[in-house]
């Protein structure tokens, strides 16, 4: 058996950086992967662009961690996107961002992302272990002491640190095996969900409108006939369900059986809308239906689908328009209502919802408020961003604040 200083479970953003900030002046950190290479998930990230970050105040990321933002406080006041982005650009990686304020390395490449990482591995004296699944984790009371048993071998250490990621993207290791630990060494752990993932509908109706999307339009969650919360962004429409990120940011909120209300129109609620479109009916009665749904900007391929739903014919003129129609009209475009059958699962899911409970983790160290020396970082525990860079952000912020909050344990002994 092996005696370390430090055991890290994962060689994602969080556990990599968590070795490189708790490593240097003589310290033995073992990193334990159980793929054959690091940071499988971040290399597909942003499509193997790496969208690292999000330009803002990092005050304002708390808003895009769903309900349990404040938790991450601590992680990120401790270490920014500023931060992040000037760890890269002291190493030579350079970085850009889009319009919507997404960054990306220079090279948009996730490769160059991780080379860095692990050279800083390398430079500190870090022993990454590939292909190493861990089999059982057990915590020795008398001695303080953590015991991490692979098929290659076993391995002890004083300080832990779980940085498994969640169960979404499976095939890159991200298997929930950090749940089982976590749960093993008393952990209460909250159910896991996939999240930002698309939704199936019910009877969907725009399998032929593939490629459409809407930009900042509001979409409305019903439950038990209940609104439950409303939420405002860009939505897609695929042949098998709805996606973008205003849905895949919301799709932590919804079950299946739930309802979506979505506002096609965007700019105005229903009956404002429906004051405008009866007065440009009644003035354009000449014209027909689909031309004047043209004046707001909707694609011709939803124009006609709507149309169908509503049955009403291609070429009836406004004037012909009876009360019935034009109703299901200006609901369809202010309010479709949509049933949710199901969400997309693990596989496509970029996300978890859920995971090691919050209550039991110190925010302001990462620790254990139950073992000693015990760390988490990272999509382990029940943290899940917003689509942009947010989850990236707060894995390399908490590896970033659990290393060092090891060092400082460390110092005091």
């Amino acid at each position: 058996m092996k005696n370390y200083d430090v055991i890290i479970i994962g060689a994602g953003p969080a556990g990599l950086f968590a070795a490189i900030n708790s490593g240097g002046e003589n310290r033995s950190i073992l990193v334990l992967e159980r793929n054959f290479s690091a940071g499988r998930k971040l290399l597909i990230s942003g499509a193997g662009q790496c969208n690292l970050t999000h330009e803002g105040r990092i005050k304002d990321f708390l808003n895009y961690y769903g309900d349990n933002g404040r938790f991450l406080k601590h992680s990120l006041y401790n270490f920014t996107n500023d931060d992040l982005l000037s760890f890269f650009r002291k190493r030579g990686l350079d970085f850009i961002s889009n319009e919507k304020g997404k960054i990306f390395p220079s090279t948009l490449k996730a490769v160059d992302v991780l080379s860095i990482l692990l050279k800083e591995c390398e430079k500190k004296k870090v022993d990454i272990k590939y292909n190493q699944r861990v089999e059982d984790v057990n915590y020795n009371e008398e001695n303080l002491s953590f015991f991490v048993k692979t098929k290659e071998g076993e391995y002890k250490s004083k300080y832990l640190v779980i940085a498994t990621g969640g169960k979404s993207y499976g095939n890159t290791g991200s298997t929930g095996d950090g749940y089982i630990f976590a749960k093993g060494l008393g952990h209460s752990i909250e159910k896991p969900m996939p999240s930002l993932t698309p939704l199936y509908i019910k009877d969907y109706p725009f399998s032929e409108l593939s490629g459409i999307s809407f930009e900042n339009i509001p979409v409305a969650l019903w439950r038990n006939n209940k609104k439950i919360k409303n939420y405002k962004g860009d939505i897609l429409l695929t042949h098998r369900n709805i996606s973008g990120p205003g849905i895949l940011n919301f799709s932590r909120y919804i079950l299946p059986g739930d309802i979506l209300k979505i506002n096609f129109i965007g700019t105005e609620n229903e009956e404002g809308f429906r004051t405008r479109f009866i007065e440009n009916i009644q003035s354009n009665g000449k014209l027909l239906v689909k031309t004047v749904l043209k004046e707001y900007l909707l694609p011709k391929r939803f124009i006609d689908t709507l149309l169908k739903l509503a049955c009403i014919p291609e070429n009836l003129k406004c004037a012909e328009l009876d009360k019935k129609r034009r109703n299901s009209l200006i609901q369809m475009l202010t309010n479709f209502t949509m049933e949710v059958e199901k969400l997309g699962d693990f596989h496509i899911a970029m996300a978890t919802k859920g995971g090691v409970s919050l209550k039991e983790v110190n925010p302001k160290t990462l620790e254990s408020r139950i073992i000693p020396g015990l760390y988490f970082a990272g999509e382990v525990l029940d943290i899940d961003g917003d689509t942009g860079g947010y989850n990236i952000q707060a894995a390399f912020s908490m590896g970033r604040l659990a290393g060092q909050s090891i060092v400082r344990r460390m110092k005091e002994e």
